[in-house]
């Protein structure tokens, strides 16, 4: 008699529990909207300029809009004697100023062991490297990042490719001038992008 008991009790405390929840549930849904918050998860976008449509969950209208910006990168890459040099200017055409990108750069040939990196730059591999950019004004250049590595082989040719690994969470919709891929040949000569 005990165990059915028991197992009664358990199962009112559950669906007290439940409903105790849903309840609180709806309570919270209720007061968010006087409170100017916006139910969120399934179903939440843009609806025109500032205004939101709702789904259900809640956050604030404005929490869920990542800042508006443009990463660029623009440098040189120069190949010599199994020697790597990459110069390269992260900018942010704007609108919003960012606090902090990632820079990724990815190499067709493996670099030498021990290599000394620049400020804000570690290897992520064999043949890939990533530099933090620092702050990103609205409208301007951010800090010069400068590399010099040495290859474990002195190849013909190296491709380097440059791309916004982490941009601090903004909305860019223009890849086109922060993706790069360069061909450098072994010349000594510098090529742009």
């Amino acid at each position: 008699m005990e165990v059915v008991t028991v197992a009664v009790c358990r199962g009112v405390v559950r669906i007290v529990v439940a409903l105790g929840l849903v309840l609180a549930g709806a309570a919270a849904q209720t007061g968010a909207a006087q409170a100017g918050v916006v139910p969120a998860g399934a179903g939440v976008e843009r609806a025109g300029a500032g205004a939101v449509r709702a789904g259900a969950g809640a956050v604030r209208a404005d929490a869920w809009r990542a800042p508006e910006a443009d990463v660029s990168y623009r440098g040189r890459v120069k190949l010599s004697a199994g020697r790597l040099a990459v110069w390269v200017v992260p900018e942010n055409q704007g609108p919003a100023p960012l606090a902090n990108t990632t820079l990724r750069l990815r190499f067709s040939a493996a670099l030498a062991d021990g290599q000394e990196l620049a400020e804000g730059c570690a290897r992520a591999g064999q043949r890939e490297v990533m530099c933090e950019t620092g702050a990103l004004p609205a409208h301007g250049p951010g800090r010069h990042i400068g590399l010099r590595l040495w290859l474990k082989e002195r190849p013909s040719e190296v491709v380097v490719r440059v791309d916004t690994w982490w941009n601090g969470g903004a909305n860019d919709r223009n890849h086109a001038n922060d993706e790069h891929t360069v061909l450098a040949l072994d010349t000594g000569d510098s090529y742009s992008f």
